[in-house]
């Protein structure tokens, strides 16, 4: 298995899921290298993680790290301004989610990466964070036949700090990019419609909005309801899929399914896997598809069609329209 050296930029506190998942795969990963222009959060991470690269400009990092790849951990409203030269300079990147703030940038990235052909990934890390792989696995072993809908809630609170204070998208971009992945996880198709409503609670400080619903309808004839508060006190993060013969209800850490005429579940599986184990393997799949030449699975070009629902959830909620695609990009 070969070793790879990686340099992180950014050094925020999203890094800490990264560093924490790479240090227990020694044999594949050394974090070599840091860079962020903040000098005493960039000394701070790299002496808690004994990373001896360290640079406050891209440029330098570009020149002189010596790096396989990059993990990209920056706010997204400077996504482009970080990506464009670690591409140009035929670096393998690993893109923090949202993958950018808008599906234009999403797209002008994309493509640029395939220009040069440099691959990208994006850290999808709930796919297997959250119960979404094992439901994937569920519904295509056919337990509960052809899925109809999905409906999920993520309720809590939440007062964000610093730049996501600022974001004019804010609740679905940090926790809703998650699920829309989810769902098309789990159904194998991709969107054709998105309806949504949005609002911003007084009770939360932010530029952006706290509280959402959204349905989307997919090319199989499924869809899914989705409901986002960061402003509720009480707490609920649940997925129930309905299928022709069953149902499942999920959670983070399990899912238990359930036929007609029965009170207790059937079956239960259950789920563990921690998001810092989930950022390694995302980082993997892009080691291994530098290796063999086949395209990670959560490529770039995979999660454009995640970044479009997100894009046409808040067009919809601007526009008070529904907003149409075409397996999944935008028509």
């Amino acid at each position: 298995m070969k070793k790879y050296k990686v340099g992180l930029i950014g050094a925020g506190g999203v890094t800490e899921l990264h560093l924490e998942g790479y240090k227990e795969h020694p044999e594949r990963i050394q974090v070599a290298a840091i860079c962020d222009p903040n000098a005493e959060a960039m000394t701070r991470k790299a002496d808690q993680y004994n990373i001896p690269l360290r640079f406050s400009n891209l440029n330098d990092f570009i020149r002189e790290s010596g790096v396989d790849a990059a993990i990209v951990a920056t706010p997204t409203s400077i996504r482009t301004q970080v990506v464009f030269p670690l591409l140009e300079a035929g670096l393998p990147l690993f893109v923090e989610k949202p993958f950018s703030d808008t599906l234009q940038d999403a797209v002008d990235i994309t493509e640029k990466a395939a220009a040069l052909n440099v691959p990208v990934s994006v850290n999808q890390n709930f796919r297997r964070h959250f119960t979404f792989d094992v439901v994937k696995g569920i519904v295509a072993e056919g337990r509960i036949g052809g899925v109809t809908q999905i409906i999920f809630n993520n309720l809590f609170f939440r007062q964000d700090a610093g730049w996501r204070q600022q974001c004019e998208r804010h609740a679905l971009s940090v926790m809703g990019i998650h699920w829309f992945d989810g769902f098309r996880q789990i159904l194998g198709s991709e969107a054709v419609s998105v309806t949504s409503l949005m609002s911003s609670s007084s009770a939360i400080e932010c530029a952006g909005e706290t509280d959402a619903t959204v349905q989307v309808a997919f090319g199989n004839g499924a869809f899914a309801t989705y409901v986002q508060s960061f402003s509720s006190p009480y707490n609920r993060t649940e997925m129930i899929v309905i299928g022709e013969t069953g149902t499942l209800a999920c959670g983070h850490r399990s899912v238990e399914l359930y036929r007609t005429g029965q009170k207790a579940p059937e079956k239960a599986w259950s789920n563990d896997v921690s998001r810092e184990t989930a950022t390694y393997e995302g980082l993997n799949h892009l080691l291994t598809s530098l290796e063999t030449g086949i395209e990670a699975p959560n490529s770039a070009r995979d999660n454009l069609k995640t970044v479009a629902i997100l894009d046409a959830a808040y067009r919809s909620a601007q526009q008070r329209r529904t907003i149409t695609l075409d397996r999944g990009v935008p028509v």
